[in-house]
């Protein structure tokens, strides 16, 4: 016994057009082609795959038969593809990315971050996004090594050779610990009391901090790689440490953490630039990309009177 042959693409759209109009004739105005092509189109495919797809005797419309039912997944699935693939090739010979890698600060707001990809996904549905969330130094990195195309990074990016760059907004950074910790059950916190205490701080994986230290106040320190298990470990009251007031206020709120008012240490502005190297600027979707999260800014609160971090 033979295996089924391969049906062409024609066949397979033909077959789609039955099913989606509900009959052989809203197919063929669909598909601008006379009844009897889309008859004798189903009936070759149908030879083709050596199954019968249309139940026809005794009803007016088509009906799917079991194995009918059975192919139309996979039928959507090749054509959708096909469709997918010619998009796709004409964008590219449209001037657009087939891929576009983005690097962003850690201290970037999700809801910000979300907000701009999901729109970038329903105005380039063909264009593969590779996403890095960096701290630090590696944003920069990422870009100057190549790695991304564009990024949002953190002000160490700020004159950079071979890097231009632009405002992207402003984050505030407070300091904050749990509310059972010591710093935290202060009426007001004496002047070197958080030198006393595990300071939690935030380091990268790029050379470009290496032996640097931000808004580093006390001998005593852990040293963390990733913004969540920082903020985990500030809830379990493990030390205190600055943190990005968008992604704690909640915790604020719930009293999952308190916010310190330290003199010597009394958090700040953290400005955020859209980056991308001079010597290869972005293509369309990667720049429209990186115009709207510098849109964003405008949202930002205003900020002015706080001192840079």
């Amino acid at each position: 016994m033979s295996g089924p042959g391969t049906p062409t693409l024609d066949q397979l759209r033909i077959f789609l057009a039955v099913v989606d109009t509900g009959s052989f004739a809203a197919a063929g105005r669909k598909l601008n082609r006379a009844v009897s092509v889309i008859s004798y189109g189903v009936t070759n495919l149908e030879a083709q795959l050596g199954v019968t797809l249309f139940e026809r005797a005794g009803t007016r419309r088509p009906k799917l038969t079991e194995a009918g039912r059975a192919v139309l997944a996979e039928a959507r699935m090749v054509a959708g593809g096909v469709d997918g693939l010619k998009a796709k090739v004409q964008g590219l010979l449209d001037g657009l990315e087939a891929e576009v890698n983005l690097a962003v600060d850690v201290m970037l707001p999700t809801r910000r971050l979300g907000e701009v990809l999901r729109a970038f996904a329903a105005r380039f549905p063909t264009v593969t996004l590779r996403l890095h969330v960096e701290a630090l130094g590696a944003v920069a990195a990422l870009v100057l090594e190549g790695r991304a195309v564009v990024g949002v990074s953190g002000p160490l990016a700020a004159g950079l050779e071979g890097l231009d760059a632009t405002a992207a907004g402003t984050v505030m950074m407070v300091p904050v610990a749990a509310p059972d910790h010591p710093l935290a059950r202060y009426d007001q916190i004496p002047p070197g009391a958080g030198r006393d205490h595990v300071q939690l701080v935030l380091t990268d994986r790029s050379a470009l901090t290496e032996g640097r230290d931000f808004a580093v106040l006390s001998p005593r320190t852990w040293r963390l790689a990733d913004l969540g298990a920082k903020h985990q470990l500030l809830r379990e009251g493990i030390g205190w440490g600055n943190m990005p007031l968008p992604l704690i206020e909640p915790d604020l709120v719930a009293g999952t953490l308190k916010r310190l008012i330290m003199p010597d240490d009394p958090g700040g502005i953290y400005r955020l630039s859209g980056i991308w190297r001079r010597d290869r600027p972005p293509g369309p979707a990667a720049a429209w990309l990186l115009d709207h999260l510098i849109a964003q800014e405008r949202g930002d609160t205003d900020l002015s009177g706080g001192a840079d971090i």
